[in-house]
């Protein structure tokens, strides 16, 4: 048998480091569509679901004075009639931009995340906790990046703050000359954990919600929208507290101190250490998340499918 020169093997060892680069080549762009997508079809899904949020907004307003004051529905709503039509609205501005770009960033971030990890081979958990662990990592970067938005929104609705704090602009300079810890990003270790958790659940539980109710015969299309209302009840329950405790320590631009511990405290004494109380409110809240959410998922993985069939 001839023996192969080194010449010949140079050329083969040049020929197949070329067909690997090739291949990579090849994969880059085809990820980097894939990650695309992924955004494109979150920020989508999130500006037709924004439509839900203009229409309940005065529904979350409600929802909003009863977790800061503790009333009934009638007298939040009795509240709200007296400040006229006019202030209805007040705060929904940055609700409005936090849903388009929560959307676009939150489904992005996951899949970012969940093709990376995937891609490790050393990664200690289980193939089947990856879309949770990715989902736990989308939620930390979006409770920093939104956190401020949240701040604005809770001291915009807070009807005490009408007179020394009329515009958004005087908002906006207020709470820019305090330190972050308490302007922009007061609750942020709250609105860290409520977001961690929720999106680690949301995209934990998503798939295999979503494919037993497939398997049982339900539409892709009812399937995931039913996927969205289950999973916003399983997250809203348990975290709700978390939104309170937020919407109290933000809708005070002055005052209020004491950290986390501080404002659980005065909280929890504020609801006569009473669990229903805590959670007045909630029912219109797991409401209106779960036709939003519902909505978003329904349309995201429809969006999803059709660029599937597409290519």
């Amino acid at each position: 048998m001839k023996e192969k020169n080194y010449g010949d093997i140079s050329k083969e060892s040049e020929m197949g480091s070329n067909a690997h680069h090739n291949q990579e080549a090849a994969r880059e762009p085809a990820d980097s569509m894939v990650w695309f997508r992924s955004y494109l079809h979150g920020g989508t899904s999130s500006l037709i679901s924004t439509l839900t949020t203009v229409i309940t907004f005065p529904l979350y307003k409600t929802v909003f004075r009863q977790q800061l004051h503790s009333t009934l529905v009638r007298e939040a709503v009795a509240q709200l009639l007296r400040e006229g039509p006019v202030k209805l609205y007040r705060g929904v501005a940055p609700p409005l931009l936090m849903r388009s770009l929560n959307g676009t960033l939150l489904f992005g971030l996951q899949d970012t995340f969940l093709q990376q990890l995937s891609l490790w081979d050393t990664c200690p958990a289980p193939r089947t906790a990856l879309p949770a662990l990715a989902g736990l990592g989308a939620g930390v970067l979006e409770a920093v990046l939104f956190c401020p938005f949240e701040r604005v929104q809770n001291v915009l609705q807070n009807s005490g703050n009408d007179t020394s704090l009329p515009t958004l602009r005087s908002i906006l300079r207020k709470l820019a000359s305090k330190p972050l810890a308490s302007g922009y990003y007061t609750a942020f270790l709250p609105i860290l954990v409520r977001n961690a958790l929720g999106s680690s659940l949301y995209f934990g539980l998503k798939d295999p919600v979503s494919e037993t109710l497939r398997a049982g015969g339900c539409a892709p299309v009812a399937s995931s929208f039913i996927t969205g209302v289950l999973n916003s009840v399983v997250i809203s329950l348990p975290l709700y507290p978390l939104s309170v405790l937020v919407a109290n320590m933000q809708a005070q631009v002055d005052g209020g101190g004491g950290g986390v511990k501080g404002s659980w405290q005065r909280l929890w004494a504020a609801r006569q250490r009473r669990l229903v109380l805590l959670y007045r409110g909630g029912s219109l809240v797991i409401f209106r998340s779960c036709i939003t959410w519902g909505i978003t998922t329904a349309i995201y993985d429809q969006l999803k499918r059709l660029s599937r069939t597409s290519d």
